[in-house]
């Protein structure tokens, strides 16, 4: 009889719980179910979307939250961190969470929606997403891609390398970023093992590589961010093109006398895709989904392109102006895309570790 009681004041307790207001789990909200029109009205009424890994300067993303703020009435705020961090809050938080949307790595996207942490949203342009960047359901889907490149300050390094072999045979110090949680430091590593003989299923001539420098003592030790790189702390660093030609031109407005060059590395490079997952336990699940809906419409998809990055949508018809803001497309000749996905998706369960003994564990 007690064991009966208990149950029943358990059940009377979950019922009651489910029933508050508030309480609905956003897991519930089938956005797929939806006309971009009311999609849009929800959003307006949710009025603001938190975002993580979405800063301002990162593909020109603050084009879209201006956009979103001034066309929908939408607030918005980022806070900037690494693929495997805005997993780590969205798993930690849970039914508290802060958070709606978070921009991630093309490997990270199958791991949120394994951990159970994605919302479904395909959004009206679905149709012309190309199967490798997307799942079946909507849970991730790439709005933009990038191509790894080296930016260089000419006033550290007068000479700048154009390919690995030139980064191998200078003096100066290099910067690959946390290999460990970023998927632009780990796409680095695999940019290297493709432009030395390797492949997804290969990574040993990247680690190699890096090895090498370490060696040497040019490994970087510090915190790979754009103040170090515009105050002069960073020499050589391996960043996504958007992001490189945007620093570039950041720093030349900031300081006429600033020095960078921004090339593809010529003996190979890769490319890869970032992501746009949905909290599964947003608060705001429409405001989301709705900013992933601008993403990829024609305007969000400039707007990407305008911070340099390339839109997954090839139909859309960028302005002479962004087109002229792109490097030379010969630059591009050996850089590839992610071709084993599977191999690399496995592959960067285990780079953090191996980078600390194969390339870390030599540095000076």
């Amino acid at each position: 009889m007690i064991g009966a009681a208990v149950a029943v004041v358990i059940i009377a307790v979950f019922a009651f719980t489910q029933m508050q207001p508030g309480k609905e789990s956003a897991g519930k909200v089938d956005l797929n179910s939806l006309t971009v029109a009311e999609l849009q009205k929800k959003a307006q009424e949710e009025g603001r979307v938190e975002s993580v890994g979405m800063p301002d300067s990162w593909a020109n993303w603050v084009g879209t939250w201006t956009d979103l703020k001034d066309k929908f009435g939408i607030e918005h705020a980022d806070v900037d961190m690494s693929s495997a961090e805005e997993l780590a809050i969205f798993e930690a938080e849970k039914e508290n969470a802060t958070k709606d949307i978070g921009d991630v790595g093309q490997s990270f996207g199958p791991l949120a929606e394994s951990k159970g942490l994605t919302l479904p949203y395909k959004t009206s342009y679905w149709d012309e997403i190309p199967e490798w960047a997307k799942d079946d359901n909507g849970d991730w889907l790439i709005g933009y891609y990038g191509t790894i490149a080296v930016i260089t300050n000419r006033k550290l390094v007068p000479n700048p390398p154009k390919s690995f072999a030139d980064i191998l045979e200078g003096e100066y110090m290099v910067t690959p970023g946390n290999v460990a949680q970023a998927t632009q430091a780990q796409c680095a590593l695999l940019a290297a093992a493709i432009a030395n003989g390797g492949s997804e299923t290969n990574l040993q001539p990247g680690f190699d590589f890096f090895r090498k420098l370490a060696e040497q003592g040019r490994i970087d030790m510090g915190e790979p961010n754009v103040a170090r790189l515009e105050k002069g702390e960073i020499a050589c660093y391996f960043v996504w093109d958007y992001n490189a030609l945007g620093y570039r031109d950041q720093f030349k407005a900031n300081n006429p006398e600033a020095e960078y060059d921004v090339c593809i590395p010529a003996d190979g490079s890769v490319q890869s895709g970032y992501a746009t997952i949905i909290n599964a336990y947003t608060k705001r699940p429409h405001a989301a989904a709705f900013t992933r809906e601008y993403i990829l419409s024609d305007a969000g998809q400039i707007n990407l392109a305008r911070g340099y990055a390339t839109p997954i949508r090839g139909s859309v018809e960028l302005p002479d102006d962004v087109k002229a803001k792109m490097l030379p497309s010969e630059q591009y000749a050996k850089a590839r895309p992610i071709s084993d996905f599977k191999a690399w998706e496995e592959a960067a369960k285990s780079l953090g570790t191996k980078w600390q003994e194969e390339v870390m564990a030599y540095a000076k």
